[in-house]
């Protein structure tokens, strides 16, 4: 049964039962009325609805019947009313000031106990809390966005009107799919969606990533979580084998219907190692490489100074999220954001409420919001994210491997002096830079790119090369106690991103997570 199957069935029982007062939380302002038309079809009952721009009017015919436009005005009038005769049913789509104790919430109390001895009924529509007492004397009903089903209707229907007229490229299994992309928003949002397509003239198969672009405009203001562009001629990613063939694996599952089979879509990954190894640039290539916005979600801007705001910050954040899905998301350094939670902090236990939020969120959510986090400081991590059933998998990035090297060098030789080096230069550097980290590698390639393009592409030659490398101290070298501490963590802990031995010991003893590559 569809979410407005059962929304409409349970709103006939209410208003068959007379429930004096019911809330209905929603966006959907004509979707609700929608329902409601039908409700009173089928009941052969009156249902009077009031907005601000029309007063009060009769459901079914639009027949006016008060012109005070004032809310105030529509409660008094109703009140009126279902005190001279029995069972009328009243809906006020734009109420404000009853969430709390307020003058207006207080006669809307009178109002609905009066609807309570006459067999009345007052609905509210809206998107906001109702006051807890006002809320006690009725029920509340909540209209979901459109679920995939509801979506894969309203797409034929808005297709199919058209098919015939323009070439509709799209079949069963891309209109499915363009079903779960829109999943979330909602009706006139995906039907705006469609016309747009249409107005081009016709619906191709490559509009499926055209309605991800659309759908991340909608929510482009959206405060919470911060958009990132993705530039995809910066985003070749050397070495990592193990979690690319890993995410290759993944790609089909996050927009496939899953439901039959009882999975969830996948979830999302723990990037987790050395600092500088690319966990960061992960992120944006998979959001590149899937096709898909990237939005940023920083936990150190979550934290408010009053009671409960974080909380409220982040309900925020990962609700908008969930529609703007589907999408990566992105939480950079996310043991920074949530490390009071295992340090003991003295922050009245906030860290540990949003660990706790966050976790909830991670494991029981169904949006298609593919989670890529990365952590530097692994003991900082709260054991509870790494538990199995949070992300679908943990990755540990090691300092690169010689044929990772020799990949990561070609790609900055490449992109900024477009030509390659020999193959004897290419060995000397790969010995010289043992030890190093991926960026510690940018870092001595844009030395000699800075030299070219400064003196001239002629002024490039292995002796610069060899000593912008040797000119590097990399942090394995001045920390060698930090990255052996990282690597016997993730050794019993991760699967290896690269798809080789952590630091070039033997394999994981965890061999049930082990990648195929």
């Amino acid at each position: 049964m569809s979410d407005t199957i059962e929304f409409k069935n349970t709103l006939i029982r209410y208003l068959k039962a007379r429930i004096p007062f019911i809330s209905v939380r929603s966006a959907e302002r004509s979707r609700v009325l929608d329902i409601f038309r039908d409700v009173a079809n089928s009941l052969n009952a009156p249902v009077y609805v009031h907005t601000l721009s029309q007063g009060m009017k009769e459901l079914v015919s639009s027949r006016p019947i008060n012109d005070d436009r004032s809310v105030v005005g529509a409660v008094d009038f109703a009140s009126q009313q279902i005190g001279q005769r029995q069972n009328l049913t009243f809906v006020l789509t734009e109420v404000a000031d009853i969430e709390d104790d307020t003058p207006f919430a207080r006669q809307l109390q009178d109002a609905v106990m009066l609807a309570a001895e006459h067999g009345g009924v007052l609905v509210v529509v809206t998107t906001k809390p109702v006051w807890g007492q006002l809320q006690r004397l009725g029920m509340s009903l909540v209209l979901s966005s459109p679920n995939e089903d509801e979506m894969l209707a309203i797409i034929r229907e808005q297709v199919g009107a058209y098919r015939g007229q323009f070439p509709i490229e799209w079949d069963d299994a891309d209109e499915r799919r363009a079903a779960a992309v829109l999943a979330g928003i909602s009706r006139l949002e995906a039907e705006n969606i469609i016309a747009t397509l249409l107005a081009k003239g016709g619906i191709h198969k490559d509009d499926i990533s055209e309605l991800m672009h659309a759908k991340d405009r909608i929510f482009a203001d959206i405060s919470g979580i911060e958009r990132v562009v993705v530039r995809g001629s910066e985003l070749n990613v050397g070495g990592l084998g193990g979690l690319k063939a890993w995410l290759e694996r993944e790609k089909p599952l996050l927009t496939a219907d899953l439901r039959e089979r009882g999975i969830r879509p996948p979830r999302g990954v723990l990037l987790v190692g050395v600092p500088g190894c690319g966990k960061s640039l992960s992120a944006k290539a998979i959001a590149q490489n899937w096709n898909l916005p990237l939005y940023r979600l920083d936990l150190s801007t979550i934290h408010g100074q009053y009671l409960g705001q974080s909380e409220g910050r982040l309900k925020d954040a990962l609700s908008t999220a969930d529609h703007v899905a589907p999408c990566v998301l992105w939480i950079d350094e996310i043991e920074k954001g949530l490390a009071g939670a295992t340090q003991g902090g003295n922050d009245g236990g906030t860290s540990t409420r949003l660990v706790g939020q966050f976790l909830y969120w991670l494991q029981e959510a169904r949006s298609r919001v593919f989670v890529v986090a990365t952590a530097n400081d692994v003991s900082k991590l709260p054991p509870e994210l790494l538990r199995r059933g949070r992300f679908d998998e943990l990755f540990f990035v090691d300092l690169p491997t010689p044929a990772e090297r020799r990949e990561i060098i070609e790609i900055y030789v490449q992109r900024g002096l477009k030509s390659s080096i020999s193959t004897a230069l290419m060995d000397n550097l790969i010995e010289i830079s043992d030890g190093f980290a991926g960026s510690d590698l940018e870092s001595a390639v844009r030395e000699v790119v800075k030299e070219a393009y400064l003196f001239g592409d002629d002024k490039v030659s292995d002796a610069l090369f060899v000593r912008s490398f040797q000119n590097v101290v990399p942090l394995s070298k001045t920390s060698p106690e930090q990255i052996d501490g990282i690597r016997a963590w993730g050794r019993e802990r991760a699967v290896p991103a690269s798809g080789q031995p952590i630091g070039g010991g033997a394999q994981p003893s965890r061999a049930r997570r082990s990648v195929l590559v």
